[in-house]
């Protein structure tokens, strides 16, 4: 499995140029704004979505094809898009909380000597990653399923239901008197890592399923 990883790794580095245009681009849209927090959770969700590069190279390499005549499990080769998905996803926090700590500094927006500012940019960071994998491994999926081009279009529904889910759980929770109190929100941060490892399982089962049922 090292192998697959290493080569979407090795596709996607080769070809950064214009994610990390993307990433300065957005560098200077957000940052004034929203801040570091912001401009985190921004570089952690475009990061992930290069987990449809992977696919994109794999499909005009014919991979998939190549790679089921080669000493590789098809749990392997599932898996490896989950990892290569964590790689990026804290590529991307860890580039958008520098960058976003250095650019707010200068512009007088973060105190680097405020304990209280790091740990807040810390939680956030850690939600940025939570938030770009689950949503990144929800899409794992259709791409074994559809191929990336078909894909694309469905990822934007993909994108909007957990955002509508979560929307409707709020309101359905403030229209029954319960108040999201600091520790209400330090308990659901606490309790996200278990949610994500139990969703990525769910979200492996099924995307091996669809790999399995392929025929090449």
């Amino acid at each position: 499995m090292k192998s697959l990883i290493i080569k979407d790794v090795y596709n996607i580095l080769h070809n950064m140029k214009s994610l990390f245009l993307m990433l300065f681009v957005f560098l200077f849209l957000i940052l004034p704004k929203g801040g570091a927090a912001a401009y985190a959770i921004t570089c952690c969700i475009l990061c992930a979505m290069m987990i449809v590069t992977t696919f994109s190279f794999d499909e005009n390499a014919k991979w998939e094809k190549y790679a089921m005549v080669m000493p590789v499990s098809r749990k392997d080769l599932v898996m490896s898009k989950f990892v290569v998905l964590l790689f990026f996803c804290i590529f991307g926090m860890v580039f958008g909380g520098i960058l976003g700590i250095a650019g707010s500094t200068i512009m007088g927006k973060f105190h680097i000597f405020s304990l209280t500012e790091w740990l807040e940019l810390l939680c956030v960071c850690l939600a940025g990653m939570v938030i770009s994998f689950f949503l990144g491994s929800m899409v794992i999926p259709l791409l074994f399923r559809f191929g990336a081009e078909k894909a694309r279009a469905l990822m934007l529904a993909a994108f909007l239901l957990p955002v509508l889910l979560c929307s409707g759980l709020y309101f359905l929770l403030r229209s029954l008197g319960v108040i999201l109190t600091d520790t209400v929100i330090l308990t659901l941060i606490c309790a996200s890592p278990l949610v994500l490892i139990l969703w990525t399982a769910v979200m492996y089962r099924i995307s091996l399923r669809i790999f399995k049922n392929t025929e090449f």
